[in-house]
């Protein structure tokens, strides 16, 4: 997969996207739980580690934007799910970059849904 994230300049679009690659859940809340879209807290962590921290309210586009261009070109059903950026933390851009490896575990919080526990593990 992360071959695949050197087709563009430096487009990430393609590892959010491959089977088993984009995880959501355990649950999911309505619109209606999750408060203000464009104020969520939003906390990575690889192995208890901080590594990313972030708020929607620095997305480069807002939610209602996001939603009108990627309508544009599918058709949006309820349920449907948009991946959109990642805020400043990201393994490539450590110096040396900090991959994610098999047996390594991500957590990803919002306070205002939950948390998002994942073990990584070897593609199959």
């Amino acid at each position: 997969m992360r071959d695949w994230l050197r087709h563009g300049k430096f487009n990430v679009t393609q590892g959010k996207n491959f089977d088993r690659s984009g995880s959501i859940g355990p649950w999911i809340v309505t619109r209606d739980e999750a408060g203000d879209l464009n104020n969520l807290d939003i906390v990575t962590r690889v192995n208890g580690e901080e590594r990313q921290r972030g708020n929607t309210g620095t997305l480069m586009f807002p939610f209602a934007r996001i939603i009108n261009y990627v309508s544009t070109f599918t058709t949006l059903e309820a349920g449907d799910c948009i991946a959109t950026g990642t805020p400043p933390g990201a393994g490539a851009r450590f110096d040396p970059p900090r991959w994610l490896k098999a047996g390594d575990v991500v957590e990803v919080e919002c306070p205002a849904i939950g948390v998002l526990r994942n073990d990584v593990k070897d593609e199959m």
